[in-house]
């Protein structure tokens, strides 16, 4: 079988496992569905609330897709900035650790409260996750060049701007796509995070005030289904980035290929 093949079938075996391993348990247990719901109850649960349950995934996941294009601009753009200048990275660097390490829980509450727009609210703090990983991945990509590449292009007088979109942009690359994985599945966290902080009932609700809404009613199996669209999502997304970098660097970078 093929790796490619393999990446697809293992992690496909292994699930069709655990969901047989996980009815075997609740059915020989008899275990009752508002403690721990069955696969097969998930799933039909997933079919008669699929209008809710499909409509919340929409708005979370417009949440996530908007943060997670914020966060990638505003990250590379940060990213340029220090990688021209020492002193801006000196300075500004610490406090985008700063955001990584506080809690969005801590600062979501003040957002909602400062920002009347629920939307542009939980984007903000959605983008506010997923922001340090690009900064980081594509900082230290930028900063990651050959020193001989380097010296070559001192050597022929390039320009700043010529030496970043020939050779900086290009090795870091690879670090980039790395940092999109990581925020891609942030972007997602940071969206649910925030919805559940706001809790904000209506049309426009998202996967995480259904969770909320189905642990009051004691509704275990619909809780559940939007456990497993969240994690569905964010696999699929972690997917789409890994595809992304594939097409990007499969051609000329050694990081795409596989070994057997």
């Amino acid at each position: 079988m093929k790796p490619e093949a393999q990446r697809i079938v293992y992690p496909l075996l292994m699930a069709a496992v655990l969901l047989a391993l996980w009815q075997g348990l609740v059915v020989g247990f008899d275990i009752p569905p508002f403690l721990v719901p069955s696969p097969v109850r998930v799933a039909q649960t997933l079919v008669v609330d699929a209008a809710l349950l499909f409509g919340a995934l929409v708005n979370t996941l417009k949440i996530t897709l908007f943060s997670f294009a914020a966060a990638t601009v505003i990250g590379v753009l940060i990213a340029f900035a220090f990688v021209q200048s020492r002193v801006i990275e000196v300075a500004l660097f610490p406090y985008a650790v700063l955001l990584q390490v506080t809690p969005i829980v801590a600062i979501a509450p003040l957002i909602i409260i400062w920002v009347k727009d629920p939307t542009a609210s939980l984007v903000i703090c959605a983008t506010l996750v997923a922001l340090f990983p690009i900064i980081a991945n594509t900082t230290l990509g930028l900063r990651s060049v050959n020193p001989g590449l380097m010296s070559y292009f001192k050597l022929n007088r390039a320009t700043r701007l010529q030496t970043l979109l020939r050779l900086r942009i290009p090795s870091a690359l690879p670090y980039f796509f790395g940092g999109l994985r990581i925020s891609s599945g942030l972007a997602l966290i940071g969206a649910v995070v925030a919805e559940f902080v706001a809790g904000t009932g209506g049309t426009g609700t998202g996967l995480a005030y259904q969770i909320l809404q189905a642990g009051y009613q004691l509704n275990i199996p619909r809780m559940f289904a939007a456990l497993l669209l969240i994690t569905v999502t964010g696999v699929l997304l972690f997917g789409l980035m890994s595809v992304l970098s594939k097409w990007a660097l499969g051609g000329w970078h050694e990081s795409e290929h596989i070994h057997d």
